[in-house]
């Protein structure tokens, strides 16, 4: 255990001089669990509540944190581009050797899944989204109050760990959720974070690419999502075939997090089917 509190597992080494860090736990069918963004974001922190349960139910868990975040390589002065983020994990999973795998993808994770998914569809076999990115306007996003508020904080440098409590309090619904565990994880990789992680992050709408999706998708929103629109599940329910939504009221961003046992079983459910 780092001073992070966050578990050290694997590294990779990849293009550019870059490594990405991951876990890996389980066996069987691979699914790969793609976190959000923000200060301090990591794998772990995202889904420590669920990737075990999908092992022990006979998976293959594989969690990175994308770069930029958790135990990764944060490079400074570049642009953080959807097609980075993908091209990076697509390296860690060829490193792996998988060629068919499960994604798992909330908030910038879930537009890192569509994108994989729409750039290699036969390496996607579902897709369980949880309040992704990359289907609105950037101008649709920056109405929200959360990415509003981390983007000014985090951006301009003036997170301490109240602050940073605060922030994550509006990824749920139930503060409780935010404990002083989860802020102590998430401050201490924000001390390496460059701003341009945030400040020069690219990722384009996809929206009306929804339905070039050809995978099943099972999907979950939070109705009181203070950062991506809870009306964003209807434009996968309009444009993609084999598609099922999960909206859930007293709810936030984070539904893996907030309604962790429901979130496991209705996923597992789906991937037995």
């Amino acid at each position: 255990m780092t001073a992070t509190g966050i578990p050290e597992g694997n590294y990779v080494d990849i293009s550019g001089g870059l490594q990405l860090h991951y876990h890996d736990v389980g066996e069987g069918t691979p699914i790969v669990f793609v976190h959000g963004s923000g200060p301090g974001a990591s794998g772990y922190s995202n889904f420590k509540q669920n990737y075990f349960h999908f092992a022990e139910a006979g998976y293959r868990c594989i969690v990175p944190d994308l770069v930029g975040f958790g135990y990764s390589s944060k490079p400074e002065g570049r642009d953080y581009e959807l097609d980075f983020f993908v091209s990076t994990l697509k390296e860690l999973l060829d490193h792996l050797e998988i060629q068919k795998c499960v994604l798992v993808g909330n908030s910038l994770g879930g537009a890192v899944s569509i994108k994989m998914a729409l750039d290699h569809p036969d390496l996607v076999e579902k897709l369980i989204m949880m309040a992704p990115g990359g289907i609105e306007s950037k101008e649709a996003y920056f109405k929200m109050p959360g990415i509003q508020r981390m983007v000014t904080e985090f951006v301009g440098g003036t997170l301490d760990q109240e602050g940073l409590g605060a922030l994550l309090s509006m990824l749920v619904f139930d503060p409780r959720h935010v404990t002083p565990c989860l802020i102590e994880e998430r401050f201490g990789v924000l001390q390496t974070q460059p701003a341009d992680v945030l400040s020069r992050m690219s990722v384009p709408d996809m929206g009306e690419r929804l339905g070039e999706l050809i995978c099943p998708i099972l999907g979950f929103w939070g109705t009181e999502d203070q950062f991506c629109p809870a009306t964003g599940a209807q434009k996968f329910l309009k444009q993609c075939k084999k598609t099922r939504f999960i909206e859930v009221t007293e709810c936030g961003h984070w539904v893996m997090v907030e309604f962790a046992d429901m979130f496991n079983k209705a996923c597992l459910d789906f991937l037995a089917e």
